[in-house]
């Protein structure tokens, strides 16, 4: 069953014939039939997102989906407000103001709004004391991280408590509603909503103990915690796709994709077997190992003897064909499970300015073990001295129940100082630090090199190697055959809006739309009720209307990808 395809944006256009009216504000006179073209609002394919947090009221026992800092963090059962479980903290008695806490990190944009709360309990003999405080707070950071806009909920204090607008033993709901300075933690006003700012990579949505330097005592347990977006996309309306794949045809568009073949490579005049980690496939271009079905790329492995290989797979890349520097790079994919396994998406340099491997560098967007299912990493490699490799690298573990076999969207955001890699929006892993050698020398090229040049897309389902521990082949037989299944594979760049332009000469009405978003126009003729939307082929920007007297009404839009 296809996936359903998300984040689709339109921007509607009506024509529709209207008899000449005195008050209409604007109307065309063409061959005396007035003609009226309407902007209606943007809008989604899908519904306002819910709570976009994991875990976010502990059901999992764990504080999985969830980053800790500090040192007193507990899950416990018993008081919750909801379900069964629930988060208690307090301070680390370490003699100086501290701070413990937890929080999540998701993927927004310029101009995405939110609202947000959660509930919070303070009890009776282990009230919050002294100078303690604590408070629910979303930040807006940009992709290095460095806040841009800070909200925060009422502040959960000794005075409040003896005020009686945090009594204890209670659950208090706390909305986070007031805005302050990200410089000087100063209140600036109370908001309804959560806007991000220019700038934005991501959001975090957080909770901080504050305790005080004289060791005061009181725990405060948080439950049910909430980040509900109020925008119909993560990505705002300036985040818009550029170049994508989106695997609807009958067999892999080599417009976009080159194979890669065999079982090695050739470099300084040496062969280098099993693409220098030991891989044990033979990489074909045969639809035996690389094909698309039913709206999907399937790149399979087997046991097979070719080549001199047991084993045959697939290797795609967009080397050029398709290369960038900087944007939002989105897969969606689902992974086989088993030993033998290693599946990728990485990039690479179209040229290498900086020397070879991996001086020139290696983004890798996603790979995964086979025989661990819950896990998935990304890493960047970028040289040492010698061309030795250094490399830095983390892992996403999926929550419990889920694992890489079910379809999930990788993104990685690349910008000039910082490297974000997130699965279904959670950020998992932040690079800002990373160097090129010259060659030999203990120099190095100015940073940001080497990921300051423009790369290319890879694809693989590789069997056995290096990064998987080389399993013995006994190991792999049992797991094969298996594919690696991908949805779609996108680029980002932040334009101008996606939106149809309308005018009017010769009796024509012209709709034009930006020619650097993949996007097309469609057509509806059954007064939007959703079941009519048919796509223009051919349909050229721009798109020329022809009004006459018979003509019925209909609705245009444009839908990306």
């Amino acid at each position: 069953m296809a996936a359903t395809k998300i984040d689709a944006v339109y921007l509607a256009v009506v024509v529709h014939q209207q008899a000449p009216q005195e008050s209409c504000k604007m109307p065309f006179q063409i061959r005396n039939i007035t003609w009226i073209i309407t902007l209606c609002g943007l809008f989604a394919d899908k519904s306002l997102a819910a709570n976009v947090l994991n875990n976010p009221g502990f059901e999992t026992g764990s504080f999985a989906g969830w980053t800790t800092y500090g040192g007193n963090n507990y899950i416990v059962s018993g008081s919750a407000h909801s379900g069964s479980d629930d988060y208690k903290v307090y301070q680390a008695f370490n003699n100086q103001v501290n701070y413990t806490g937890i929080y999540q990190d998701y993927v927004s944009s310029a101009g995405v709004t939110y609202s947000a709360d959660g509930w919070a309990y303070t009890p009776y003999g282990d009230a919050l004391a002294g100078q303690n405080e604590g408070w629910i707070e979303v930040s807006f950071r940009d992709p290095a991280g460095n806040v841009l806009a800070l909200y925060r909920s009422s502040i959960i204090s000794t005075n409040a408590i003896a005020g009686g607008t945090f009594p204890e033993n209670v659950w208090m709901d706390l909305p986070v509603t007031n805005e302050y300075n990200p410089n000087t933690f100063q209140f600036m006003n109370g908001v309804t909503h959560l806007t991000a700012p220019p700038g934005t990579g991501f959001v975090r949505c957080q909770i901080v103990f504050q305790g005080d330097a004289l060791d005061s005592s009181g725990s405060l347990y948080f439950d049910d915690i909430t980040l509900n977006p109020l925008s119909a996309s993560p990505y705002g309306t300036n985040w818009n796709i550029v170049w994508s794949d989106e695997f609807n045809g009958a067999e892999l568009n080599t417009n976009n994709w080159t194979f890669d073949t065999g079982n090695g490579f050739e470099s300084g005049g040496y062969w280098v077997p099993g693409w220098g980690n030991n891989e044990l496939e033979y990489y074909t271009s045969r639809t035996n190992n690389v094909y698309v079905a039913n709206g999907f790329l399937h790149i399979h492995g087997q046991e097979e003897n070719y080549g001199g290989q047991s084993y045959t797979s697939g290797r795609i890349k967009t080397t050029g064909l398709f290369f960038k520097q900087y944007g939002r790079f989105e897969w969606r994919a689902a992974l086989p499970q088993g030993v033998g396994f290693w599946p990728a998406l990485w990039m690479l340099p179209e040229d290498s300015p900086y020397g070879g491997w991996p001086n020139s560098g290696e983004i890798d967007v996603m790979e995964n073990n086979g025989s661990i299912t819950n896990q998935e990493g990304g890493t960047i490699h970028y040289g040492g001295e010698n061309g030795n490799d250094v490399y830095s690298t983390a892992t996403y573990t999926f929550l419990p129940g889920d694992a890489v076999a079910n379809f999930h969207t990788y993104l990685l955001e690349w910008t000039t100082n910082a490297i974000d890699w997130f699965v279904d929006g959670h950020l998992y892993e932040s690079q800002t630090n990373w160097w090129s050698n010259m060659g030999t020398a203990g120099s190095t090229y100015a940073y940001p090199a080497p990921f300051n040049t423009p790369f290319y897309i890879l694809m693989n389902l590789a069997i056995g190697g290096n990064y998987l521990g080389n399993p013995d082949t006994n190991s792999i037989n049992a797991s094969l055959p298996g594919d690696m299944v991908v949805d779609y594979v996108r680029a980002y760049d932040q334009t101008a809006p996606l939106a149809i332009t309308s005018s009017q000469t010769n009796g024509q009405i012209l709709l034009s739309w930006p020619t650097n978003i993949v996007c097309h126009l469609q057509v509806e003729t059954n007064f939007l009720n959703g079941a009519g939307w048919s796509d223009l082929t051919n349909s050229a920007d721009p798109f020329i209307i022809l009004p006459a007297s018979t003509s019925a009404g209909a609705f245009y839009r444009l839908e990306s990808p």
